[in-house]
């Protein structure tokens, strides 16, 4: 059984895509981009693209949907993480980090958290802006993962 590569697309950082395209290509992983508008990664034969109706987490659900154990999903949704999670699938948001059983509820009881604080009324700083450290963090993360399934 071969591990697919889900990409949650609808806020995937442009900085990601020569990465994710390369590792695509040199060990030929079976990659289902999923979004509400069309994304591109690069062309390849190993990439479907498959845009879902317009509607709130209308991707989250058809990822959620087709995960298997053992996949990989890369998202910036700590939600879905935690559903992709449960699924006893892999996944890895957009500055590095690796969500696992032991640390999913942490980060989603964090984004509650902040969420319940907006909500509120109250003014947070979002999160810093995405740049070339993140770039690294993923790269790193994502090679490590790869490296650890016998993938790369």
């Amino acid at each position: 059984m071969s591990m697919i590569l889900y990409i949650d697309g609808d806020a995937l950082p442009n900085l990601l895509k020569p990465i994710l395209l390369r590792a695509i290509e040199r060990l030929k992983l079976e990659t289902i981009v999923i979004a509400n508008k069309k994304i591109n990664i690069g062309k390849s034969k190993h990439i479907i693209y498959n845009i879902v109706e317009t509607g709130i987490d209308e991707a989250d659900h058809h990822i959620v949907e087709m995960v298997k154990e053992g996949d990989l999903v890369i998202t910036a949704d700590i939600p879905l993480a935690d559903r992709i999670v449960t699924k006893k699938a892999h996944a890895i948001d957009h500055r590095g980090e690796l969500y696992s059983v032991d640390n999913i509820k942490h980060y989603l009881a964090m984004r509650n958290l902040m969420q319940d604080i907006r909500d509120s009324g109250e003014y947070t700083k979002g999160p810093a802006p995405f740049g070339s450290k993140d770039v690294q963090e993923f790269a790193n993360q994502f090679n490590k993962f790869l490296t650890k399934q016998k993938l790369n």
